[in-house]
C-alpha cells in the first residue's frame, strides 16, 4: 500500500524557532521540512505519533528493528535491481551519485560496472558485509565502481570539485558532496541508520555528529549539512517508491524520515 502524502506547512512558532535558528548559524537557511500525514500513521508509527526528541527517537528504534528480515550480501544484488529500477527504462538502474541510468546486468566489479554502494560507510564502526547493518538495503544503492571509490568512506558535507561521472557529485580531500537531486536521500539514509542501530543488537551504535573525519569511529558526518539538505530535497517519488518495496518485499521496514521528513528535526 502506498502512502498518501498529504503536505501541510508548519506552525507560526516553528517557523519563528527556524528563523531564531537561523541567527546563530547563517548558513542553515533552508526552510523546515513540511509536517506529513501518511496512510502508516494509525499502524505502523501509531506508537511514535506525537514525539519529539529522545523519545521519538526510541519510538521509532523499536518501531524500524521490529519483524526485520535481513538479506546476505549476495542477496543484494537482485534487490537493487528492483529498489533502484530505473522508472523510464525497466532493464536499468539508476547509479545514486552520478544519477546515470546503466544496464542492470553491468553489475560487478570492473570498470564500467556498478557496484554496491554503502551510503553509511562500512568503516565507520566495522559494519562488515555480514548480515546486518552492512547489509541494510536502506543505505545500500548502485553506483559506478569509479564514483563509489571516489567517494570512498568519506564523511558528508559541502565543497570539493566534480570529476568524471560525478553527475554533479563532488569531492576533496576530507568530503563528499552528492549531486542536488539525492542530497536528501543520503540525509535520509544516514539518519535512518542513526535510528535503527543503537548497540543494542551486537553492532555498534551508529550516530551523526557534526565534524568529517571520524575515520573509523561509529559516526558520519557533518549533521548540520544533512539536516540542510534533508530540508533542501524533500522525497521525491523515486525514494517514496524504494521506501515501499523494502517495506513490502524485502526488509518489511520503512525509512521513517522518507515518510516524515519533519522528524528529522524533531529529534536532532
Amino acid at each position: 500500500m502506498l502512502a498518501t502524502h498529504i503536505r501541510r506547512w508548519k506552525s507560526v512558532a516553528l517557523t519563528t524557532a527556524a528563523v531564531l535558528v537561523g541567527l546563530t548559524a547563517p548558513a542553515l537557511t533552508a526552510t523546515p521540512a513540511a509536517a506529513t500525514t501518511t496512510a502508516y500513521d494509525s499502524t505502523y508509527y501509531k506508537n511514535a505519533i506525537g514525539k519529539t526528541g529522545t523519545s521519538l527517537k526510541s519510538s521509532l528504534h523499536t518501531i524500524i528493528s521490529a519483524n526485520v528480515t535481513k538479506l546476505s550480501y549476495s542477496a543484494l544484488w537482485d534487490a537493487l535491481k528492483n529498489t533502484d529500477q530505473d522508472p523510464n527504462n525497466s532493464g536499468n538502474v539508476i547509479l545514486l551519485y552520478s544519477g546515470i541510468s546503466r544496464s542492470k546486468t553491468l553489475n560487478g566489479g570492473d570498470s564500467g560496472d556498478w557496484n554496491r554502494e554503502h551510503v553509511w560507510a562500512i568503516s565507520h564502526g566495522d559494519l562488515t558485509t555480514s548480515t546486518g547493518p552492512g547489509t541494510d538495503l536502506h543505505h545500500i544503492r548502485p553506483e559506478d565502481v569509479a564514483v563509489n571509490g571516489k567517494r570512498g568512506n568519506l564523511d558528508f558535507d559541502e565543497g570539493g570539485s566534480t570529476f568524471t561521472n560525478s553527475g554533479g557529485s563532488k569531492v576533496d580531500s576530507d568530503s563528499f558532496e552528492p549531486r542536488d537531486a539525492v542530497k536528501g536521500d543520503v540525509a535520509r539514509m544516514i539518519l535512518y541508520m542513526a535510528v535503527r542501530y543503537e548497540g543494542d543488537d551486537g553492532f555498534a551504535n551508529l550516530e551523526p555528529d557534526d565534524k568529517v573525519n571520524n575515520g573509523s569511529n561509529p559516526y558520519i558526518g557533518k549533521l548540520s549539512v544533512l539536516k540542510q539538505w534533508n530540508d533542501e530535497d524533500p522525497p521525491d517519488s523515486f525514494e517514496e517508491n524504494r521506501n515501499n518495496v523494502i517495506y513490502t518485499t524485502y526488509q518489511h521496514n520503512r525509512n521513517p524520515f522518507i515518510d516524515h521528513p519533519e522528524w528529522v528535526d524533531a529529534i536532532w
